[in-house]
Parts: structure tokens; sequence; C-alpha cells
């Protein structure tokens, strides 16, 4: 496989995660519109946005495969993306501790003009904190730019009690999905270990 691969993201987590699959790629990030539309599940969502994110590059780089992903926080019916500031952090925090909640993750590849998504779905518990323990996490700078408004593989593991699902994809880019997609698309990922 010759084909480029464009990671639709400025995440490095993703970029790291990528790695990890030992796939050549460029990450480019793609600028979206991330509102949630009325009604619209934490599934949905994430299937959305990871698409449109890898839409918007791929019409731009016609030639080469786009991978989009994005991830998605929920509690019942309640969405959380990225917090806008340290208050929205701390609410966010303090409504998902002593919870279990899903971390949804959409993954896209849009290839010679197909796009084609894959959702993984996880749950995580979140042991209860206390207020200070979120003004210092929060102090961190680490909850900015994450959905739910923690890191799992950062300093947010310490209130992550349980996880059932993937690890990856609550870190952002769902890898058994992504391997799928792009061994689908013809990339050779058992070639690259050699």
């Amino acid at each position: 496989m010759t084909r480029r691969l464009i990671l639709a993201s400025a995440s490095p987590q993703r970029a790291k995660l990528l790695d990890q699959l030992g796939v050549a790629h460029t990450a480019i990030a793609a600028d979206i519109d991330e509102t949630p539309q009325p009604g619209e599940s934490a599934e949905a969502l994430a299937e959305r946005l990871a698409r449109g994110k890898a839409q918007a590059l791929a019409e731009r780089y016609g030639e080469d495969a786009v991978l989009g992903s994005d991830t998605v926080v929920a509690l019942g019916d309640r969405l959380y993306g990225k917090p806008a500031d340290a208050a929205d952090a701390e609410w966010m925090l303090a409504s998902l501790a002593g919870t279990t909640h899903r971390v949804v993750s959409g993954v896209a590849l849009c290839v010679g003009g197909r796009c084609v998504s894959r959702i993984s779905t996880s749950t995580v518990t979140m042991r209860e904190t206390t207020a200070a323990e979120r003004a210092a996490y929060i102090a961190s700078g680490e909850p900015m730019g994450k959905a739910g408004g923690y890191a799992i593989q950062g300093r947010g593991a310490i209130f992550i009690a349980r996880l059932d699902g993937s690890y990856s994809s609550v870190m952002g880019l769902p890898l058994f999905e992504t391997a799928a997609l792009l061994d689908e698309a013809g990339f050779d990922l058992l070639g690259a270990m050699a």
C-alpha cells in the first residue's frame, strides 16, 4: 500500500495510538462544528463527528486515506464534550464522580470517495472525588480538551475505579476498530511489524 494516511486530528494521544499500529501517517487538524444535534445519541454524535472530520480533509486530500475519530462521554442521555473552561470542567468532573458512564468513540476512514465508520462503546466507573481533588486536577490543565474533562491515560487515571471495554477507545482512538478499517482499505498492518 503506497497510499498516504492522514489522521484528521491534532490530538497527540490519537497520533501515539496510531503509531502503535505501525502505520506511517501525517496528522492534520480538521476544524468542524462539534455541536450535538437535538436528541442526538452519544453513538450517533461520535460517528457523525468522526465522519465529518475525515470527510472534511478527504475533500482536500482526495488521493490519500483520511482517518477521523471523535470521543463522547455520556451519562444517561447527557452528553459531555470538551470543557469550555475550568468551571465547566469542575461541573463535568463533579457530575461524573461516583458514576458509571459510557465513553463512545467513533472512527471513520475515507478512501477514494468512500467513507466507512465504526463505533466502540466502553463503560467507565469513576470513584467519588472531593472538590479539592477536582480543583487540583483542573489546575494541572489536563482536563482541557478532553471529553468529559478527564484523561484516563494521564493523572485522571487516579479517579477511574473500573473500565469495561477498550482502553484505547477511552483515550480517543479505538485501535481494534481502526485496525479493521485500515485492513479493509488494504493497509498491511502485519507487514508493518516485520
